[in-house]
């Protein structure tokens, strides 16, 4: 369930998003440091290289990928995870509840299309544009699925 204009808006989402992380990548050389550590309690993702903070991120989560339950699961609905970095997926929840748009008001969303990763980047895209983010950053995962993460700054370490 979803309106008229909403697959077209999405579209848009991450054709902006792809934009957002090139400039970053441009900008910030992300993708390409050696390590990345996030800190869910301070809503900060580092990325270091020999052991030195390069770059420095404030972030939110969006949400979550599961191969084996083949679903996407907005960070919103974990009750394992701080509130002080929610609040932009409850945004999107609220955004999806005004608009009639099923897949950012529930829970989980299934993968009909058998491209999981394709999935993550939609949605996460979607909330990237509604709350206005700098960028998305997906921890490097296994087979298992991966962690999305909306970026909403990003600085060089001092």
């Amino acid at each position: 369930m979803q309106p008229d204009w909403y697959p077209a808006w999405r579209d848009e989402a991450f054709e902006q998003l792809i934009a957002k992380n090139a400039r970053l990548e441009k900008e910030f050389r992300l993708g390409h440091w050696q390590r990345y550590n996030y800190d869910l309690t301070t809503g900060r993702l580092l990325f270091s290289d020999q052991g030195t903070v390069k770059v420095v991120t404030e972030i939110q989560i969006a949400g979550s990928t599961s191969a084996k339950a083949g679903n996407w699961l907005w960070a919103w609905s974990s009750s394992n995870l701080p509130g002080e970095i929610l609040g932009d997926a409850k945004r999107v929840r609220s955004f999806g509840q005004e608009n009639d748009i099923a897949e950012l008001k529930q829970a989980y969303v299934t993968d009909t299309t058998d491209d999981l990763e394709a999935l993550g980047w939609d949605l996460t895209a979607a909330m990237v544009r509604v709350c206005e983010a700098i960028g998305a950053y997906r921890s490097p995962s296994g087979e298992g699925g991966g962690l999305y993460l909306i970026l909403k700054s990003a600085s060089w370490a001092s």
